[in-house]
């Protein structure tokens, strides 16, 4: 099955059609926009996909605000978003996606699950860094996490 774990619920239709898709910059997230490109160009229909990408920002711890500003965190918080968002919005613009840029601020599994809910997505899909069952569950997984949390299939891509 190369890689792609997908938990779909009993009798529904699979067909992307709208997708959140969280990114962090990493080689791994980007692996899950080229997952949902594919998809949708295997549904012949890469219009009707409309994906959310979305970039969450951890909240800074809150004695940081002694040092700098709240307007000097949340430009930073800002600057790191676009950033991740750049080459993924790229992917998707240069194959005729449709898509939503989200940059929240919070905890990020629970950020995911709760946009993906308020969305109405049909799937999540997130790049996993293909570590261990073990190791991932050990290290706290925000990739379990919202497995956990999410209340519509999560497709993992490693």
């Amino acid at each position: 099955m190369d890689g792609r774990i997908c938990l779909p619920p009993e009798g529904k239709d699979n067909t992307m059609k709208r997708v959140l898709i969280p990114v962090d910059g990493s080689d791994c997230s980007l692996r899950a926009v080229d997952y949902v490109i594919a998809e949708s160009a295997r549904q012949a229909m890469p219009a009707e996909v409309e994906a959310h990408l979305l970039n969450v920002q951890v909240a800074l711890r809150g004695d940081i605000g002694q040092f700098i500003s709240h307007e000097q965190i949340a430009a930073y918080q800002h600057e790191e978003g676009d950033k991740a968002l750049r080459e993924p919005q790229a992917r998707l613009h240069a194959a005729a996606v449709r898509l939503v840029v989200h940059t929240e601020v919070g905890h990020v599994a629970e950020v995911i699950a709760r946009l993906a809910e308020e969305l109405d997505c049909d799937h999540i899909v997130m790049g996993t860094h293909g570590r261990s069952a073990l190791a991932d569950l050990l290290a706290g997984s925000t990739t379990i996490r919202v497995v956990h949390l999410a209340r519509m299939p999560v497709v993992l891509v490693k």
